[in-house]
This record gives C-alpha cells, sequence and structure tokens, in this order.
C-alpha cells in the first residue's frame, strides 16, 4: 500500500514512519525546504526516543521518503492523511483549522484517482464534513472518501503507542474507505489490537473526549493532593488505593504542577467551545481548564513560601522546564508560568534541561542555563525539581546538600521519598505530601 502524510511534524512523522515499519509506502510532505533537506540527511526536527532510529532504518529501506511536492506525493496513494497542525486560535480557544483546509484544497486539486483522505490532526466536530464539501466542490467527478482517525500519541513513547495501542479508532462511513484502513492498520490486527470503526463525527469527538478526561483526571488528583496537606494524608498512597480499582486506573494519578503540553490544553478549550456552539455546557471540562491554569501560578507561591516567603535576590536552580521528560516540547509547560513568576519577584533562576534547553532558552528569557544538574544547584538558596526526567531520580543526596547554599528542595513531582530527604539533612516539599508547604494565605503569584 501507498499513502501520503501531509506534515512532518510531531504526528505526521512519527506516524509515517511508524506505517513505513508496517510495510507501507509512505511519502512525507512539508512545505519547509530546510525541514525536508533535514530529514532526508537523518536530522530529526524534534526529540521522540527511537525516532531517529526508526526513520532512517525505513529511509535506507526506502519505504520512506520525503519532499515538498505534494502533487507528486498524492499520485495513486490509497491515503492521504492530513496531520497538520491546529493549535488554538487567538482570542477564543477555537481550533485554528487553516492548515487543514488549505492541505485539503491542494490535496483536491492534487489527486488523480480514488482515494481516502483522512485527518489525522485534531480537529472538531464537523471538520470532516467540511472537508468533504470542500473537495466535492472543487472536484465533482473525483472519487474520494473522508476519513477521521484521531492519534492518540504520548510523547516520549509515541513509537510504542502507535505500534501496541489501546485502540485504533477509524471514522470511515464508506466499504471502500474501512478496507483501506483495515489493510494499513493489519499488522495490528494480527496481534489483536481493537479496530474501533465509527461515524466521522464520533471519531472526532472521540478525541476530544479522551484528552479531556485524562485532563480531568490529572486536575482531580491534583486537587486531592491539596487536601492531602491539610488533613496529614499522602497523595501517592491515595493515588494506589484508588487506582487499583479497575475502574478507575492508576494512569494519570501523578500529582505534579498541572498538565500542559501539545494536546491537553488546546483541545480541552475546542472542545469547550464546540460544546458552547451546541448549546451543551461541559462543566466538568470547564472547572478543568480553571483549576490547571490557577495550579500553576499556585506551585509558583509554593516555591516562595518554601524558601521564607521572599525569593527577591535568592538563586533558585531549576531542573527540567518541558512539560514531561523525554521531549524536548515546551508548549505550555508549567514551568512557562512558574519561572517567570520567581522572576518577577526577583529571584534569579538557574536551569537544566537534558533536552529542552534550545526550545526553552528564547521563551524563558532571563535564565542562566547550565550543562548538568550539579552545576545548576551550585550557591543556591533552593533546588526545584519542575519535571521528572529520569537523570534526576538518582541524585547524590549528600551532594545536593553540599552544592546547595540552603539546603531546601521542592519537589514538584514527588521524585524523592521525604524520609530520604530528612535523613539527608535537607528540607523537603513534596506534592500532596504532610510536609508539602501550604498555608492559609491562597494568594497566587501571576507570571509578569
Amino acid at each position: 500500500m501507498r499513502i501520503a502524510m501531509i506534515g512532518s511534524g510531531y504526528v505526521g512523522l512519527v506516524s509515517g514512519a511508524c506505517f513505513a515499519e508496517f510495510g507501507v509506502d509512505v511519502v512525507c510532505v512539508d512545505k519547509d525546504q530546510s525541514k525536508v533537506d533535514a530529514l532526508r540527511q537523518g536530522r530529526i526536527p524534534i526529540y521522540e526516543p527511537g525516532l531517529d532510529v526508526l526513520v532512517a532504518r525505513n529511509a535506507e529501506a526506502g519505504r520512506l521518503t520525503f519532499t515538498t511536492d505534494l502533487a507528486q506525493a498524492v499520485a495513486g496513494v490509497d491515503a492521504v492523511f492530513i496531520a497538520v497542525g491546529t493549535p488554538s486560535r487567538r482570542g477564543d480557544g477555537h481550533a485554528d483549522l487553516t492548515y487543514v483546509f488549505a492541505a485539503a484544497d491542494e490535496i483536491a486539486r492534487a489527486l488523480t484517482g480514488y482515494a481516502v483522505i483522512v485527518t489525522k490532526s485534531t480537529v472538531p466536530v464537523g471538520t470532516g464534513r467540511r472537508v468533504h464539501r470542500r473537495v466535492r466542490a472543487a472536484r465533482p467527478d473525483l472519487e474520494f472518501d473522508v476519513a477521521s482517525n484521531p492519534e492518540f500519541l504520548r510523547e516520549g513513547s509515541a513509537i510504542e503507542d502507535f505500534m501496541r495501542p489501546d485502540r485504533v479508532v477509524c471514522g470511515a462511513e464508506s466499504e471502500r474507505a474501512r478496507e483501506v484502513l483495515s489493510g494499513l492498520y493489519r499488522p495490528l490486527n494480527l496481534i489483536e489490537t481493537p479496530i474501533v470503526f465509527t461515524g466521522l463525527e464520533t471519531a472526532e469527538l472521540t478525541k476530544y473526549a479522551a484528552n479531556s478526561f485524562l485532563a480531568a483526571k490529572i486536575t482531580f488528583i491534583n486537587e486531592i493532593a491539596d487536601l492531602c496537606e491539610r488533613v496529614g494524608a499522602d497523595v501517592q498512597d491515595v493515588a494506589r488505593g484508588i487506582g487499583l480499582d479497575g475502574r478507575i486506573g492508576r494512569k494519570f494519578l501523578h500529582a505534579g504542577p498541572g498538565y500542559g503540553g501539545s494536546c491537553f490544553p488546546k483541545d480541552t478549550l475546542a472542545l469547550l467551545r464546540t460544546a458552547e456552539q451546541y448549546a451543551t455546557p461541559l462543566r466538568i471540562v470547564e472547572a478543568t481548564v480553571e483549576a490547571n491554569d490557577r495550579r500553576k501560578r499556585q506551585m509558583a507561591h509554593r516555591i516562595v513560601q518554601a524558601m521564607g516567603g521572599d525569593v527577591d535576590g535568592k538563586k533558585v536552580a531549576v531542573l527540567g522546564v518541558t512539560f514531561k521528560p523525554n521531549t524536548d516540547d515546551m508548549r505550555d509547560s508549567p514551568s512557562l508560568v512558574i519561572v517567570p513568576a520567581l522572576q518577577g519577584q526577583g529571584a534569579e533562576v538557574h536551569a537544566f534541561d537534558p533536552e529542552g534547553r534550545t526550545t526553552a532558552e528564547p521563551l524563558l528569557p532571563g535564565v542562566r542555563w547550565q550543562d548538568n544538574a550539579y552545576d545548576t544547584m551550585d550557591g543556591a538558596d533552593a533546588l526545584v525539581i519542575l519535571t521528572e526526567w529520569n537523570v534526576f531520580r538518582g541524585l547524590d543526596l549528600a551532594e545536593i546538600k553540599r552544592r546547595l547554599k540552603t539546603p531546601v528542595v521542592i519537589d514538584l513531582r514527588n521524585v524523592y521519598k521525604p524520609s530520604q530527604m530528612a535523613a539527608a539533612g535537607i528540607t523537603y516539599s513534596g506534592i500532596g505530601r504532610p510536609n508539602g508547604v501550604i498555608d492559609d494565605d491562597s494568594q497566587e503569584l501571576a507570571a509578569e
């Protein structure tokens, strides 16, 4: 089989490389000539574990190629996947479909025979119908189908998520389109992965519903963490106690500074805008968005409180700035709120991130970047763990104490045990633990 992947960003590149690994002939299309040139030379524009090896192997085998020529790419394909960005539109939170419709228009002009046009991008309910109307208007004579195939890839483990997913959702409404998608995903059928065929609107909504539910789950455990600190409970034990219930599950029950990344923030907002259009309030999602925004500001306040209530002129060492480990993605990372808030209170922030510095530097002006975790701590008045990279899990506690001017650690990811820190002579503040820093003054610091 042969497909074209329009867009060589995170979703398009990972999906294209994984389809190629299945034995499909894949052409990835991007308008950015410099990106295409880099990919042809084996240089990957994003950090995703294992992606460089996967791309190189399939490019060498001739199953994965890159081009800027969309017309050439779609000639004779079985399916064309639209995997372009759908960022939140400024001002109203709606998903910006400019790139999706531009891709659809170009595909319509270029197709020479039947193909399934598949939206892989996360798009609001009704987008597939709109794409169909645009293509039909441009090419009344063309045989084609439009399908929705939302992605459920977690940054940092995207290849595993594609190769061994919990499920594959395909919104396809003709037998011919279902046959094409079934053929593409046949390797997953062989390992008994559920392939769920639905209508277009159902598939589109499933993606938003899934991400909003997970965002709500994160927000729920974060609020339970606050209550744990008030009553003297431990949120990690609470999370384990409820997560072992098969109806709830253990994933996404890790208390922290709030969710970020490329999906949850924009998808929850887009779902709210869709609900407003259809006069169907989603109060839980509304509360999730509000609570998550508030939590990031609260985390800055927590750090200040742990440092005695004043950070003016003090040095703060920050480990990790990306929104999660195993990615260089800074989109809506808690650090983008927390770090400027500390700087606004007069703190001097030194930081280290194993992969995120290049992306983060222009977004976090004034931060002094270090080349390793320990150098970041030298002479600091406190150490803050913002992202739970594995390299931060086994730090020498004696060395931490020696390097810090004041032995204070604020662990916003609960990487360490309070008893370990106490034994090392370090004042420790975790999240949702009896020794967490929370006071009756709930004023929040706003990022400036």
